[in-house]
């Protein structure tokens, strides 16, 4: 199982980003997605996740109504829309797959199987 980051970069305070996850090596479809971030010597926090259809989603209280997650099946793909980002956005950003819920958008970290390398994202004041 791989699944891969991307999008990640420099931005200003205000700028918008689009984070992409692309996965290989299992059924896309039948797994839950979700999204977390990580600053240097802090836990990983959770960010959003979407259950397998698309349907539902979940956001953590610092990103409601700036962040959007969505996923394209055909694609095998899961994005991570950031708007009106700001300094404390700067972390590395994961992407994760969950199998034992996928009806579900589950926010913690141990309810997921898979993780990716991760993808930069930092905000310049």
């Amino acid at each position: 199982v791989q699944l891969v980051e991307s999008g990640g970069g420099l931005v200003q305070a205000g700028g918008s980003l689009r984070l992409s996850c692309a996965a290989s090596g299992l059924t896309f479809g039948t797994y839950a997605m979700g999204w977390f971030r990580q600053i240097p010597g802090k836990e990983r926090e959770f960010v959003a996740s979407i259950t397998w259809s698309g349907r539902s989603t979940h956001y953590a209280d610092s990103v409601k109504g700036r962040f959007t997650i969505s996923r394209d099946n055909a694609k095998n793909t899961v994005y991570l829309q950031m708007n009106s980002l700001n300094a404390e956005d700067t972390a590395v950003y994961y992407c994760a797959a969950d199998r034992t819920t996928p009806s579900d958008t589950p926010s913690r970290i141990a309810l997921y199987d898979y993780w990716g390398q991760g993808t930069q994202v930092t905000v310049s004041s």
